[in-house]
């Protein structure tokens, strides 16, 4: 059985309290979600407090949990000095909803709002974030976890929704560095921070129980660190990424990279004994140090279950490779990349043109992100083959909205459905879908400050 604590017990109440289109149950407006700046305890004690961007108060936001197939409505109130959106990773969602400025809606100006309302297919870990200007408002703390649950409780005994940050931390002020959009940021790996937290807290701990079952929701928050993640005194099993079942359940024996955006659902037993502590340990360049502590204090039972049974699928429409038409998208620029020229507003420029105009990155030579000609128009139900090449210096997380894809092996088998693929420095990676979603949809690099110097374009389904 899941247990829920008192938030979470408010947000699933707040997700089924609106029942009709423009109004909640009873005539009642819809919960607000409010954008506004707070100061939080972000560093350990003897620091001040951090001034963040957060939704309700607090980075995370409130985390919201609906019923699969159930309706989330929220009226985003904006109400700091700067342009807003919300965008639903992961959501199958209608175009007009899907929360990216400037393609799917307006941005939301201050002291304004803006009503998302919107049916969740697909049971699974996703999150909420900012989508205007993300790679700072995303990188102050304007997010959240968005949690669809399944129709049936799952054999555990508990859950933890685990959001993974860096923070870029100025130690004489503790305030965040006021340097987005620096160059180096923006040519180089992105905005990589010296402060990791877990649900924005510092060397998070938890209790636990010896055999234990627990679900682990892992979201990776943060502009652009790829976490490398182990157990150590849990025995895990990995069964779902970017909110999507794993056809079967995958033991954890080896570090699990965490990609910008990515997702991981883990089922894990609590091995450790009584008086000792486990760990989801993150590995840096050198050494390993736990993100995640689990404190031991008892016994939850004597014997071990079984190894887990694999979640439910979600009902997705297999692509036929056989019928897809095939795309191409290469990735070029960067520091250290051979990019010499690109084209902006339809000109073709040289590269210190294009640096001066903010760009370092082009796909398919082209830097017009959303505002220039869409990567592919497709039909409704047209199956796709995508070709991506990263010919550059750097990792890639490539983030496609509103539809999910297969990575597609050497071999020609489809990989598990994602809609996030990490790609490192030079790698060639195929994915395919179906275009079964209308509307216009970014296709975009999900390390940020990649996202803002050139690293979008979409993808429009008729």
């Amino acid at each position: 059985m899941i247990t829920l604590n008192r938030r979470q017990f408010l947000a699933t109440s707040a997700a089924f309290s609106g029942l009709s289109a423009s109004t909640g149950f009873a005539g009642t407006p819809f919960a607000t979600l409010t954008a506004q700046q707070s100061d939080v305890q972000l560093l350990p004690g003897n620091y001040g407090k951090t001034s963040l961007w957060c939704f309700d108060g607090g980075s995370p936001g409130p985390e919201i949990r609906v019923a699969q197939g159930g309706r989330v409505q929220r009226r985003l109130v904006n109400r700091f000095s700067q342009g807003t959106s919300t965008h639903w990773h992961g959501i199958r969602i209608d175009n007009a909803m899907d929360g990216v400025s400037g393609l799917t809606q307006d941005v939301v100006q201050p002291e304004e709002t803006f009503d998302y309302d919107f049916t969740v297919p697909d049971a699974g870990t996703y999150w909420y974030h900012a989508h205007n200007r993300s790679f700072e408002q995303v990188g102050r703390g304007l997010y959240g976890a968005l949690i669809v649950e399944e129709a049936e409780p799952l054999d555990i005994d508990r859950e933890e929704v685990l959001i993974l940050d860096d923070w870029l931390i100025d130690p004489e002020t503790a305030q965040i560095k006021d340097d987005f959009g620096a160059p180096h940021d923006l040519s180089h790996a992105g905005r990589i921070g010296n402060l990791l937290t877990t649900n924005g807290t510092f060397n998070l701990g938890l209790s636990a129980r010896k055999n234990e079952r627990l679900r682990l929701r892992l979201i990776n928050a943060a502009n652009a660190r790829n976490f490398q993640l182990g157990l150590e005194g849990l025995d895990g099993w990995a069964v779902a990424l970017d909110g999507m079942p794993l056809a079967a359940p995958i033991k954890v024996t080896e570090p699990m990279i965490l990609a910008p955006a990515q997702r991981i659902d883990l089922i894990v037993d609590v091995v450790a004994d009584v008086g000792e502590t486990a760990h989801i340990l993150q590995f840096g360049r050198e050494e390993a140090f736990s993100q995640v502590t689990f404190e031991v204090v008892e016994w939850g039972s004597k014997n071990r279950r079984d190894a887990p049974l694999a979640l439910p699928p979600n009902d997705h429409r297999m692509v036929d490779l056989s019928e897809a038409t095939m795309l191409s998208l290469s990735m070029e620029g960067g520091a250290m990349g051979r990019m010499r020229s690109a084209s902006l507003g339809g000109e073709l420029k040289p590269i210190g043109e294009i640096v001066e105009a903010g760009y370092f990155w082009s796909f398919n030579g082209k830097v017009d992100g959303i505002n220039g000609d869409p990567l592919a128009r497709l039909d409704r139900g047209q199956n796709v083959r995508l070709k991506i090449v990263n010919d550059t210096a750097f990792p890639h997380a490539m983030h496609l909205h509103g539809i999910h894809f297969h990575e597609v092996a050497e071999n020609g088998t489809l990989g598990p459905l994602r809609d996030t693929t990490l790609l490192e420095r030079g790698q060639t990676r195929e994915i395919a879908f179906v275009a079964d979603n209308p509307g216009q949809w970014l296709l975009h690099c999900h390390m940020l400050s990649h996202a803002a110097s050139g690293m979008m374009t979409k993808i429009v389904v008729g």
